[in-house]
């Protein structure tokens, strides 16, 4: 990373390094093709623009874009190109190596928020939910002259905050349930090519189609959710496991269970703090912790902090358009923007250990003010909470980030805004 090269540049080159790597990826890509009009490099670019930047439409975007960046673009070019079906195949390509990119450059910083589960090294570990806006204009009414909210599913990497965007549930014409459609990804994707590793997907329990994933099982694809209450499964027999272990914190069961002829897993974990009983379920083999079971589907929230993110500072609160292609594009530059201000941020966190960020501050007091809590009633706080943990993004890293690409500012001048915001460990916010 040159660091002074401007924040504009530097997504540029992004840009183009994604796009050499998926053209690298696929021997004569169909979507390839040169557009003098606007090339797939300026539109991926632009879109990553509109992302970023605080716009109510696509023409208040465009009018920005010619006033802040003297980026003169054709609306007719534009629009027609966000509703393309080549561009779309073309940006799914290279969002997946910009994910890929960010994956590589974040584990050289050494960060993974899993690694004190070396039992999950084998699975690439995602929360998964469905993230619903506000229909685009002109969206097709349903014969009763009504419209519903737009929808996507995405999914975050529980070992380095990134986001991937999974699939597009509805353009709000219709109301659709998100779980078939989240089935019918991870299926395509069983068909597509051989996973590098095993992937856990942790849901809600609106996903607990048992014999379906059985059957993933096959395909190295697991789940983790939380049991309905008015599951009819039976017990079948228990399953051993180390109480002593900090990891079991909270874990009063871990058994066997059976429907229509499907054997799970179930932990029945009561959380030390509150007391609260929950039942988790998983298809995991046996072999992995109770304790890393529960502590997995805490963690599964997470991703709502991301949402959060992606509303209030992105302002992504609407679709773009009802075209099913320019929803899936929508999708994707959101996820790309997301990650690049995720990898800027958790990069900022490596450049001085003694310091930590404010919130992250609040939060570990927060922590001892709950633990001091509990402990008044004979409870406690469970010690992994205590671990790192992804946490969300700060609304000033999107301004600096918003602020840095308006005024054209280096990368250097970004990073040093980031890591000014810190604070010592020792000093009392």
């Amino acid at each position: 990373m040159n660091k002074s090269t401007t924040l504009n540049d530097h997504i540029m080159e992004h840009c183009i390094t994604s796009m050499e790597m998926a053209q690298a990826n696929e021997r004569r890509p169909l979507w390839e093709r040169s557009c003098p009009e606007m090339s797939d490099i300026d539109f991926t670019y632009f879109g990553l623009l509109r992302a970023i930047s605080v716009v109510d439409s696509g023409r208040d975007f465009l009018q920005k874009a010619d006033e802040n960046h003297d980026e003169v673009i054709p609306h007719s070019t534009y629009f027609n190109s966000l509703k393309s079906s080549r561009r779309a195949s073309m940006l799914e390509a290279i969002e997946e190596q910009s994910y890929r990119l960010l994956s590589e450059k974040l584990a050289a910083q050494g960060i993974d928020y899993l690694s004190q589960f070396p039992e999950l090294d084998e699975y690439f570990v995602e929360a998964a939910d469905g993230h619903f806006v506000e229909h685009a204009c002109h969206t097709e009414k349903n014969d009763k002259g009504k419209v519903f909210a737009a929808g996507f599913i995405y999914s975050m990497n529980l070992r380095n905050g990134l986001l991937k965007p999974l699939c597009c549930v509805t353009n709000g014409s219709k109301r659709n349930h998100e779980i078939p459609i989240l089935r019918c990804q991870i299926e395509k994707q069983n068909g597509v090519k051989t996973q590098e590793r095993k992937r856990l997907y942790i849901y809600d329990k609106a996903v607990t189609d048992y014999l379906w994933w059985d059957q993933q099982k096959h395909h190295d694809n697991y789940m983790v959710s939380v049991m309905k209450e008015n599951s009819a499964a039976t017990f079948v027999e228990s399953i051993e496991f180390d109480e002593k272990d900090e990891i079991n914190t909270g874990v009063e069961s871990y058994s066997i269970y059976e429907t229509k002829d499907v054997k799970f897993s179930v932990v029945h974990y009561r959380d030390p703090e509150t007391q609260k009983l929950f039942s988790f379920i998983t298809t995991l083999p046996t072999s992995i912790n109770p304790g890393t079971i529960a502590i997995l589907y805490y963690k599964r929230w997470t991703i709502e902090k991301a949402f959060n993110n992606s509303k209030s500072n992105l302002k992504e609160t609407k679709a773009w358009s009802p075209n099913s292609h320019a929803l899936n594009n929508q999708m994707r530059l959101t996820a790309m923007v997301y990650n690049i201000i995720r990898t800027f941020e958790e990069i900022s966190k490596k450049q001085n250990p003694e310091l930590i960020h404010p919130a992250e501050k609040k939060y570990n007091k927060d922590l001892e003010s709950r633990q001091l809590k509990a402990k008044k009633t004979g409870g406690f706080v469970n010690p992994l909470l205590f671990k790192a943990r992804i946490a969300r993004i700060s609304s000033s890293t999107f301004r600096s980030f918003q602020s840095a690409i308006i005024k054209g500012r280096s990368l250097l001048h970004l990073m040093q805004k980031l890591v000014g915001r810190f604070v010592s460990r020792s000093i009392q916010i």
